[in-house]
C-alpha cells in the first residue's frame, strides 16, 4: 500500500509540473530571477515574482508555462517573450486576428493585453475579461518573464 501511495504522489507532481502547475521554489532575492526581471526595465524593479506567480493561477486554467508543457485551451508560454503573436507554439491553432495583429510580445505588449484582451484585439479566441490592477499585471509579468525564460514556474 505505501508504494502505491508514493507510486501515485509521484505521478502526480510529474503531471502538475507538465501542466506549469508550479513547480519549485521562486524568490525575489534569488539572483537569477533579479537578472530576468532586470531584463525587463526600470518599470519591474519593484515586481513581486512570487506574488505573480499566485496571480498567475487564474492564467494556469488555461496555459502551461513549463518548458514542454502541454498545448491546453490556450498555448503553452515558454519562450513568449520576443515572439510574434501566433507563432510561438506551431500546431496550436491561434486566432486569425491574434495571428494578424503583428504584435511582438514584450512587457509593453503582454501588458496591454492582459489588460483586456479582447479590447487589444478584437476577434481574438481568448475569453480571459482582462486584470486591471497594475500592480498585478507588474508582477504576472516579471513571474512570465522568470517562468517562461527557463526560471523556476
Amino acid at each position: 500500500m505505501r508504494a502505491l501511495t508514493i507510486g501515485v504522489l509521484a505521478v502526480g507532481a510529474v503531471v502538475l509540473a507538465g501542466c506549469g502547475g508550479g513547480g519549485g521554489q521562486i524568490s525575489n532575492t534569488d539572483p537569477a530571477v533579479k537578472k530576468l526581471v532586470a531584463e525587463l526595465g526600470p518599470a519591474y524593479a519593484g515586481a513581486d515574482v512570487v506574488a505573480g506567480r499566485a496571480k498567475f493561477e487564474q492564467c494556469r486554467a488555461c496555459h502551461t508555462i513549463a518548458k514542454d508543457g502541454p498545448n491546453m485551451t490556450g498555448p503553452n508560454l515558454q519562450g513568449v517573450f520576443g515572439k510574434v503573436a501566433g507563432t510561438n507554439k506551431p500546431g496550436y491553432a491561434y486566432s486569425a486576428a491574434l495571428k494578424a495583429s503583428g504584435i511582438t510580445w514584450d512587457a509593453a505588449a503582454i501588458d496591454k493585453w492582459i489588460t483586456s484582451p479582447r479590447d487589444d484585439v478584437h476577434g481574438t479566441k481568448m475569453s480571459f475579461p482582462g486584470m486591471p490592477d497594475p500592480t498585478d499585471r507588474r508582477d504576472v509579468i516579471a513571474y512570465v518573464k522568470v517562468a517562461s525564460s527557463g526560471g523556476p514556474n
